[in-house]
């Protein structure tokens, strides 16, 4: 299991970092979690094979995380490269997926989902288990962010990890990832944090007590990381910040 972080910042414009985007490729196929407007081109800078994309994950309906489903699919229903696909690609996500794709298709009757090859919308409900692949389980966590918004955990042979998205603080969501390879989680703020639906390193601390991972990836940062490298450990797990490029062997070492 590999994950590619294409997107390591927030909403707000950064030289560096992108919107929320990381590609994962797993032993039953390739799933593109959360999908920003700017993670459609990173998984092409990234030498992705973004036509043959098995899944996508939206983890909630705020537009940094899935404004990019729209122009995807935009994209897709006209690229050469995916006129002769033929296998379908899973778009998942929390109830109220299909409405939004709707709306995003409405505004000028795009028909995103008449594409060459089958695409099949779910919707998972919070604290539910699914076969995301063969050999590949997920599952959803509700968090506290917006009503909709879900943590995802996917497990295979090779390796585990939980992607929190957006979150504010909840002893329950280390509960849910506990003892996975990699926490991907979001730390928006350092220590003062103006809203209580994201986290900081105070509160990082207070859920890895609880997951234990073997390893904590910070994400989703907000420009005030910036001069800031981040803490090695995290209450003695090792830790490192996100950066758009980074890979990772899930079950091993950062790659450089």
């Amino acid at each position: 299991m590999q994950l590619i972080v294409l997107g390591s910042g927030s909403s707000v414009p950064h030289p560096t970092r992108s919107s929320s985007g990381y590609w994962l490729e797993t032993s039953g196929g390739s799933i593109l979690l959360d999908c920003s407007a700017s993670a459609i081109h990173r998984m092409a800078q990234e030498g992705r094979d973004w036509a043959n994309l098995d899944a996508i994950w939206i983890s909630h309906f705020h537009l940094d995380h899935c404004g990019g489903l729209a122009p995807f699919l935009f994209g897709t229903k006209y690229a050469p490269t995916t006129q002769t696909r033929t296998k379908p690609m899973r778009i998942v996500g929390p109830p109220g997926l299909a409405k939004l794709i709707a709306a995003f298709d409405s505004a000028y009757d795009y028909g995103l989902l008449e594409q060459p090859f089958r695409i099949d919308v779910v919707e998972i409900e919070p604290g539910k288990q699914f076969e995301l692949f063969q050999g590949v389980t997920a599952k959803t966590f509700s968090t506290p962010h917006t009503d909709e918004s879900c943590a995802i955990r996917i497990d295979d042979a090779s390796g585990s990890i939980a992607f929190s998205a957006d979150t504010g603080y909840s002893t329950n969501l280390g509960v849910f990832a506990r003892d996975v390879d990699v926490l991907l989680i979001e730390c928006s703020f350092i220590v003062e944090k103006p809203v209580t639906i994201h986290l900081n390193l105070s509160d990082i601390e207070q859920i890895a007590r609880f997951a234990k991972p073997r390893k904590i990836v910070l994400t989703h940062l907000y420009p005030e990381w910036d001069g800031h490298e981040g803490p090695a450990e995290i209450g003695g797990i090792k830790t490192c910040l996100a950066s758009d490029g980074l890979r990772f062997d899930v079950s091993g070492e950062t790659e450089k």
